[in-house]
């Protein structure tokens, strides 16, 4: 039996490539929501023992109906874990998100930072990123802070290029 391509095969290579792009993007978007809300919900449990609907609707400036309806979706796909008039918990695949979109977060933040970015800014850009940097693109930053680190703190010359002064 075959298998239907997902492009005709008329399409342009170039075209084929970019709706592949494009539907990444999607699904990337479709997770931002996910990953945001179970790295709040584990911040939220180490700094205060529990993650409460009010404090993470504070924590992600949304309302507490929008929390709800989130942790709802968040359960369904077995992420989180609630009981009536308790605390949020994160089922062991929710701490699995959590702590890898919190390290994707910190790379990107890292990144940032190396480039120069205030860290204001970085942490403000690194919330829309850190949800779109694919595997290669996050293993090449990883690789380049593991590479200056060392030789900023040895006071070497960075590996980036020398900033050009304006005539």
């Amino acid at each position: 039996r075959s298998v239907k391509p997902p492009f005709p095969a008329a399409m342009p290579a170039r075209t084929r490539d970019t709706a592949a792009i494009q539907r990444h993007t999607r699904r990337a978007h479709a997770q931002e929501r996910a990953q945001d809300y179970v790295e709040a919900i584990a911040d939220l449990m180490a700094e205060h023992g529990e993650a409460r609907a009010t404090d993470i609707a504070r924590s992600l400036g949304v309302t507490h109906v929008t929390v709800i309806r989130t942790v709802q979706r968040l359960q369904r796909e077995g992420l989180v874990k609630t009981l009536p008039y308790r605390s949020i918990f994160l089922t062991p695949a929710g701490r699995a998100l959590a702590a890898r979109a919190k390290d994707r977060h910190q790379t990107v933040v890292a990144f940032l930072e190396l480039l120069g970015v205030p860290r204001t800014d970085a942490m403000a850009d690194a919330e829309g990123i850190e949800h779109h940097v694919g595997p290669a693109t996050l293993a090449a930053m990883n690789k380049f802070l593991a590479a200056e680190r060392p030789r900023r703190r040895a006071g070497k010359q960075s590996t980036r290029p020398a900033k050009r002064s304006r005539p």
